[in-house]
């Protein structure tokens, strides 16, 4: 059993004041939720945890018998060997790592409880398109307070707004047996998609929230004692319950922030001459600014940034903080200003009308390495040239074709009406064939034509190993395109002037 560290942190202080001496062991983890948060962490959490069983746990059959094989739901370099590992009793040990749609059974025998559900920005009644949607992590919440038999620990790991564990518990007390007791600590992810197994094996910080009582902290003990199996304990903090709620929007607003104002940066670039590769590293350097996040593209996707960001902007304005809520905003407004501002770019280089023309997208997934289509900045830049009149031709070496043409159908206002302007294509040298213009929209290193791609292994078999093991002859590409060829780099992975040579047009963000 690992003592409680102390640390340097302002809010750690109370952890040595006030303890209750008989520590809580866990032995079984339920985790309510398979998807890009539950099922990684469960994994790694097992794997490095064999006295604990971990059992994932989610109403949607289809997606927990794919966690019961290779062919996993979702895909992240490096998570099938560590799914394996503890779901397969690879390496003679014992199975410890199980996936079911036995809610209540699962959530009856668990210790401690990581409520992984999705919550998305509400789509009706108030503060619809900025707050977040708690009827799932209520749902969840209101399941463990009918089945529970005994005191539960229960973990935040969804994102949700400050103050949601107050929600968690007067839900509990509604729907629970009166003895019971249930202590709610947050421990948002911090995870990158494409990264999310690296980032869970060596994380640059496990935080976790808890009330400043005896059993908060006793319950924020045995958290970290999971985690202390193999996190050091300097990287673990410990704060105030509401203080790790609200770090955990701060943290992508911030980061989210960054590169809206890069992006806008880029914008500027154009207009001057300057170049955005050279401005951001001249700025990274500082050390009161550092490297990370300063790269200019098409704009930012993926669930977390734009939906947070909105998240935060609703809660100031209940606070009647306006300024701030305005402030938070523009950022989401840049990113969406970004996006629109590259289509145009396409538009006035074809000769201001793309009706007729043939465009070849290369990537729909947000960034690399991952199929996550959520708020992809594809979307956007499809259903605008669709609008123009464009034929749009659509490769992603790993979304597949139903995922694209339902993240389309479900937000774009022309897929109905151009159907036959859409076609998904099996290979990049497919999409390019009698294309006016290529546009890349994914940073997926087979795109680019700077060096050589290192093989990686995945996990993820063949198919992946192919697809990371090689590179787009743009030489071919340049065969089978129309002319005048364009290139419209919207992740500036290319080189332009070796493309030059071969007689491309290249347009790169933040580049005249």
């Amino acid at each position: 059993m690992h003592t409680q560290r102390r640390s340097d942190t302002p809010m750690a202080a109370y952890q040595n004041t006030e303890r209750s001496t008989k520590p809580i062991k866990i032995r079984k983890i339920c985790c309510i939720g398979a998807g890009y948060v539950g099922g990684p962490t469960s994994a790694v959490i097992a794997s490095k945890n064999p006295e604990i069983q971990v059992t994932v746990v989610d109403y949607n059959r289809e997606r927990i018998e794919a966690w019961q094989t290779d062919n996993l739901p979702i895909y992240e370099p490096g998570l099938l060997d560590v799914v394996q590992a503890a779901r397969d009793a690879k390496s003679k040990r014992t199975p410890n790592l199980f996936f079911s749609t036995d809610v209540d059974r699962c959530i009856a025998e668990a210790d401690l409880i990581l409520l992984s559900v999705n919550t998305p920005t509400k789509s009706l009644g108030r503060g619809a398109g900025h707050a977040s949607e708690l009827s799932f992590l209520e749902s969840a919440v209101r399941k463990i307070g009918e089945v529970a038999e005994s005191n539960k620990i229960i973990v935040e790991k969804s994102t949700v707004p400050c103050r949601a564990a107050d929600t968690l518990r007067d839900v509990l007390s509604a729907t629970a047996k009166p003895d019971l007791h249930f202590e709610i600590l947050s421990n948002p992810e911090f995870l990158a998609e494409g990264t999310a197994i690296p980032n869970l094996l060596n994380p640059d910080r496990i935080l976790i929230g808890s009330l400043k009582t005896p059993r908060g902290l006793q319950a924020a003990q045995a958290l970290a004692d999971v985690y202390g199996s193999w996190v050091d304990l300097d990287r673990i903090i410990t704060i105030n319950l509401y203080s790790s709620e609200l770090a955990k929007l701060a943290a992508n607003a911030l980061l989210a922030q960054r590169i809206s104002s890069v992006n806008a940066l880029s914008a500027m670039c154009e207009s001057v001459g300057a170049d955005i590769d050279e401005v951001s590293y001249a700025i990274g350097l500082d050390k009161r600014i550092g490297s990370r996040m300063l790269k200019a593209s098409v704009g930012f996707g993926g669930s977390c940034f734009r939906k947070d960001i909105l998240s935060l902007a609703y809660i100031a304005e209940s606070l009647h903080l306006f300024e701030v809520a305005d402030y938070w905003r523009s950022i989401v407004e840049i990113n969406e200003y970004q996006k629109d501002r590259f289509t145009r770019r396409i538009v006035r280089c074809l000769y201001n009308s793309l009706s007729g023309k043939t465009l070849a997208v290369w990537g729909f997934a947000y960034k690399k390495d991952t199929g996550d289509t959520r708020e992809t900045a594809a979307i956007s830049v499809v259903d605008n040239v669709l609008t123009e009149g464009a034929n749009v031709r659509i490769y992603d070496p790993l979304v597949k074709e139903t995922q694209i043409r339902q993240e389309l159908k479900s937000t774009t206002s022309r897929l109905d009406c151009a159907e036959k302007q859409l076609v998904v294509c099996e290979s990049a040298y497919e999409a390019c064939t009698g294309a006016d213009a290529v546009i890349i929209l994914t940073e997926w290193d087979e795109f680019s034509n700077r060096g050589e791609v290192a093989r990686r292994d995945s996990g993820h078999g063949k198919k992946t190993e192919e697809r990371t093991g090689r590179k787009v002859d743009w030489a071919r590409v340049a065969e089978v395109m129309r002319r005048p060829m364009f290139v419209f780099d919207g992740r500036n992975i290319v080189d332009a002037g070796a493309l030059e040579e071969l007689g491309f047009r290249v347009e790169c963000i933040g580049k005249a």
